[in-house]
């Protein structure tokens, strides 16, 4: 039986047991480890699974027709990703991994309208159930933790605190927040840093509510959010900052980015991004990631992105690799959304709140077993407006390390 054979190649570490759809019971893999039973209600599952696994499992789950009777979620993901990277190591493992990476410029071809609607399909599902999960200035990327246990609030602060002194604001710079979400990050510029911020989303319903958290703070006169592609933008900016927002580029589309960033960028500016990466090199993005969660979405290799860089004729001043921070942000997103989880089935539906939990889980992996990573990149037209050492990062957080009164709600 294929299914039973390739779980054999691949599970060759951890406890599975799986009851099939005849009745059959398999146990896979040397023992260690939680055991996770599964029960398979159908043979035409099994085949899908065989065929299509990564695409396959997801779906299976979402519509019930895999059954977790032993074990949890994480267990379950953890110990298939665990021994998809040893598995990966082998011949047949990079084989596949190559031949994945074919077809991926087609699914990430983002011309203005498609990327609107790819947009649209994740962020305007709705604010409340972004609420009962971020925190509570609903920043949907990922966390800086600057101590074992803090909590999300506080590690989204300083996250933003952290972006900051990498664009060494001073007041009245004008800045540009692409991709600027529920706007978060900007009223938190503008409140702290006296900078005046202009955002560019393509999410209605954020835009909607950033406009309206800018008015209840009294910041209108400094920040201002706009329904617009990055493309289409113009203007001349002293800061740039992107946040979260670079997955959804594709790689097609990398020059168009930086180029853009370049013209809008002051010639003394100064440019962070923030965006998930890969440490393994050039690869796909997951199918059913793909497909229910993120379409156009892809997560790039450093390896793709600073040639890219080069050809713009940009300075790479500062490169930060954050390792495990966002499999703690996910941990925590998803521990307040299990909490929740009868909100969210009220809000929308069953089915829905286990494709969630799965996409968190899913996306928790990739960052704790897998290839994730967060990198950010300071950029800049000319060697000399960054200093020479990072003291002046140092310097900066520990000044401005309390929280204003509206950073703290």
């Amino acid at each position: 039986m294929l299914f039973t054979w390739l779980l054999r190649q691949l599970v060759r570490h951890g406890d599975l047991v799986v009851r099939d759809a005849r009745g059959g019971v398999r146990r896979f893999g040397d023992g260690s480890g939680p055991r996770v039973t599964i029960r398979i209600t159908d043979r035409a599952t099994e085949l899908r699974l065989s065929l299509r696994s990564e695409l396959a499992l997801g779906e299976a789950f979402v519509d019930g027709r895999m059954i977790l009777e032993e074990g949890t979620l994480y267990d379950l993901l953890y110990l298939v990703a665990h021994n998809y990277m040893r598995m990966r190591r082998r011949t047949a493992g990079r084989f596949v991994r190559s031949v994945e990476t074919l077809t991926r410029r087609w699914y990430q071809y983002n011309p203005v309208g498609r990327a609107r609607r790819n947009v649209a399909h994740h962020y305007d599902l709705s604010n409340e159930l972004y609420r009962l999960f971020l925190d509570s200035d609903m920043q949907y990327s990922c966390a800086y933790f600057e101590a074992p246990g803090e909590d999300i609030d506080a590690a989204q602060r300083a996250k933003k605190r952290h972006l900051a002194a990498k664009l060494l604001l001073r007041p009245r710079l004008r800045v540009l927040d692409i991709g600027s979400g529920w706007g978060g990050l900007a009223l938190y510029l503008a409140e702290e840093f006296d900078v005046e911020v202009t955002g560019l989303t393509l999410s209605t319903e954020q835009l909607e509510l950033a406009r309206q958290r800018a008015r209840e703070r009294g910041l209108e006169d400094r920040v201002r959010f706009l329904l617009e592609d990055y493309r289409q933008h113009r203007g001349r900016y002293d800061r740039i900052v992107s946040v979260g927002m670079f997955e959804h580029v594709g790689v097609n589309h990398y020059g168009a980015f930086f180029g853009q960033l370049a013209d809008l960028l002051a010639a003394d500016g100064v440019a962070v991004l923030h965006s998930i990466g890969r440490m393994g090199g050039p690869a796909s993005t997951s199918p059913w990631i793909r497909k229910y969660i993120f379409p156009g979405g892809y997560v790039p290799a450093l390896s793709e992105v600073l040639p890219v860089v080069e050809r713009q004729g940009l300075w790479a001043c500062d490169l930060e690799i954050l390792r495990l921070h966002y499999a703690h942000t996910l941990a925590a997103w998803r521990e307040r959304f299990l909490a929740n989880r009868e909100r969210a089935a009220r809000l929308l539906d069953e089915r829905f709140c286990r494709m969630w939990e799965y996409y968190l889980v899913a996306a928790e992996i990739f960052f704790r077993v897998m290839d994730g990573m967060v990198f950010q990149l300071q950029l800049a037209k000319e060697r000399d407006v960054v200093p020479i050492t990072r003291d002046y990062m140092f310097e900066f957080e520990y000044r401005h390390r309390q929280p204003t009164a509206h950073a703290a709600e």
